[in-house]
């Protein structure tokens, strides 16, 4: 992955990156699961018809089967009279995730800065100073998005102005990030930015909500509903985050949505769109309890923006009728005149990735039949022949290690 590193430093650091992808879809396989889960279990709950469980303080309970055995969870209004001496924290989900997030995210984008962030045809700045902006978005949107919540989100009535004012600050974050860094990466950040913020909600407000409960529960003192209240508002923001998040994270493989004109703007509408499909799950439960029809409405919107997303970056047909050069690859030369290293280039591409990548055959979105076209798509080109090594595809048209190296080089002459 490191260009410049020693091959054992290049090997190393691969495993880094292996091991801690692993380990990050892992644990965020847990902690979305089981934040799921508490959505759905909340809004499943009904009225305990026993007395007795009335009585010890159970607002809901909820009986289901799974795996061959039942189970009947009961929520307690406010807090129980006391604490049972095992009782089962839910953060390490949370912090594991964003943990191996961020060192993932340090390893191939904050120590490759000048490969993965900086995209100079977008904003032609230094590696430091692109890291700097980076980690300033982690943090900025947290900061922003919390004073929202603790000023307008202070009583119930200022959910919908909450939803708003985050949705507007994730729409201009989403259009900076598209000004300064490289498509791929920008699309990242603002996911990154959402992941963050939803783990600080868990360390700054969820948790210790609840240490303050369990403690003032312990001392025999009333326990101040305020705690659960700010931390129910949390974890159900966290649950809306998360179908955008999880959009933005994976859209770093499919380069015709973040190198698009108006990438920013594909991002946003692919990001609402989640969140409205997140908006009907979290409403279906709330309606398979009452009875009452299924609010569709909100699934079809979203898959309305969905679809508006897809007809909108389709590309362009090209007339049938223009005649192809007969030599697809001398012809531009004549109006695009190249140096020596952009001339071996294009004949390792027009020799190794032009049957994939070409006017008829554009996997990904990525034509490379002419040496603009190669120019255009310099960045692309380096990322997945030189620092993954991820194309071609297994390797069918046998690029060599030498050609690799031509790559690189001509990568860094321009940089």
């Amino acid at each position: 992955m490191f260009a410049d590193a020693a091959p054992w430093l290049n090997y190393a650091l691969d495993w880094a990156n292996l091991l801690l992808r692993w380990a990050h879809v892992v644990v965020a396989i847990a902690w979305i699961g089981s934040s799921f889960y508490f959505v759905w279990l909340d809004n499943s709950l009904t009225s305990p018809p026993d007395p007795a469980l009335r009585e010890k303080g159970v607002g809901g309970e909820l009986w289901a089967v799974h795996g061959g055995g039942f189970y009947n969870p009961q929520k307690y209004l406010g807090a129980p009279k006391r604490v049972p001496a095992h009782l089962h924290w839910f953060y390490w989900e949370s912090y594991s995730t964003w943990l191996t997030g961020f060192a993932l995210f340090t390893v191939l984008y904050l120590f490759n800065a000048g490969t993965y962030l900086i995209d100079k045809s977008v904003f032609n700045w230094t590696p430091m100073a692109a890291v700097t902006t980076a980690l300033l978005f982690l943090v900025g949107f947290w900061a922003i998005y919390d004073v929202i919540c603790r000023t307008v989100g202070r009583k119930p009535e200022g959910n919908a102005l909450v939803g708003a004012l985050v949705f507007g600050v994730v729409v201009v974050a989403a259009w900076l990030a598209s000004q300064l860094f490289a498509g791929r990466a920008a699309f990242l950040l603002v996911g990154a930015m959402m992941a963050t913020t939803m783990s600080a909600n868990v360390f700054f407000w969820i948790i210790p909500g609840q240490r303050t409960v369990v403690e003032a529960i312990k001392a025999g003192q009333p326990v101040d509903p305020v705690h659960g209240q700010r931390g129910k508002q949390r974890s159900v923001h966290n649950t809306y985050f998360t179908m955008p998040v999880l959009i933005a994270m994976l859209s770093n493989h499919y380069s015709w949505v973040y190198t698009h004109e108006h990438n920013w703007l594909a991002l946003v509408l692919l990001m609402l769109a989640g969140a409205l499909i997140r908006h009907f799950f979290v409403a279906r439960h709330k309606t398979e309890v009452a009875g009452t029809a299924a609010p569709w409405h909100w699934a079809g919107a979203g898959c309305a923006v969905l679809l508006g997303v897809v007809i909108w970056l389709a590309p362009a047909p090209r007339p049938a009728a223009v005649a192809k050069p007969a030599d697809a690859s001398s012809a531009p030369m004549a109006t695009a005149p190249m140096g020596p290293l952009l001339s071996q280039v294009n004949g390792i591409v027009q020799q190794r990735c032009v049957m994939c990548h070409n006017a008829d055959l554009a996997n990904k979105g990525v034509m490379l039949h002419t040496p603009e076209l190669i120019t255009k798509h310099q960045q692309q080109i380096y990322q997945q022949v030189v620092m993954l090594r991820a194309m071609p595809m297994n390797n069918a048209t046998r690029i060599t290690e030498e050609e690799r190296g031509v790559v690189a080089q001509w990568f860094k002459a321009a940089h």
